[in-house]
């Protein structure tokens, strides 16, 4: 470990559904270190996806600060803030958002057309990942001819093509079948062994639990707590809607 990538400091993030204030996650603080592999796991509608969205920069907390690299996320514009992701960050979305007008390959080649990689490497490396998430004949279909689990892979493919030095995954074997799990959950094992540091959120503890080196938190209520079910970060008192 060559120090600390990631640090949250007690995030809260709220927002309003109606007359309603949601604390979808309430007073969370954590370090991930260099080339850690690290789960948070959880029931649905714990506050996992709003944690990874604050945890990458998608998303900016109510309070508290996440850091990344000794940069705090909450203090970037927008165009700075989209930039340091486009270079650090490889983030893996339930929902996907591919672009519809582009094929797969183009999907998965379009953080590196961003980082002015020549078409040659892009589309090498495209067909290198896609091959291996068994989607070799489906290079030039676009999302819309893709099933949602070839949709996800190509998502996946996407996130990892520029080799980050953080990979945020929210769910990605959701709509996979075991063996394909198995397989991108693999990926995943063989980026982190070459020094990325992976954070994933997950409902399913069987596949974090054949996975070599990582490290299992556990979110309930937007609130983490550890295996056991202690809590690490007692929630302040919630505040009223007014």
């Amino acid at each position: 470990m060559n120090g600390t990538v990631l640090q949250a400091r007690d995030v809260h993030r709220e927002y309003r559904m109606g007359e309603e204030l949601v604390h979808a996650v309430r007073g969370v603080s954590l370090d991930i270190d260099e080339g850690e592999y690290l789960a948070i796991v959880g029931p649905s509608g714990c506050g996992k996806s709003t944690l990874l969205n604050l945890l990458g920069g998608i998303d900016r907390p109510s309070s508290g600060t996440v850091t990344i690299r000794g940069r705090r996320l909450d203090e970037m514009r927008d165009a700075e803030l989209t930039r340091f992701r486009l270079q650090q960050l490889g983030f893996v979305f339930q929902r996907f958002y591919l672009m519809p007008a582009l094929t797969a390959s183009e999907n998965v080649e379009l953080p590196l057309a961003e980082a002015r990689v020549s078409t040659h490497q892009r589309r090498k490396r495209a067909r290198s990942l896609l091959e291996y998430v068994g989607l070799a004949g489906r290079l030039d279909h676009r999302p819309a001819q893709l099933s949602g689990g070839e949709q996800q892979r190509v998502a996946i493919a996407r996130a990892v093509i520029n080799r980050p030095e953080l990979l945020v995954a929210d769910e990605p074997t959701g709509n996979v079948d075991a063996d394909m799990a198995n397989r991108l959950m693999g990926l995943f094992t063989a980026m982190n062994r070459l020094g990325t540091t992976v954070v994933v959120a997950t409902h399913d503890v069987s596949l974090i639990s054949a996975t070599p080196g990582a490290q299992l938190i556990r979110l309930e209520n937007g609130t983490l707590v550890d295996p056991t079910g202690t809590l690490k970060n007692p929630p302040r008192p919630p505040r009223s809607a007014g």
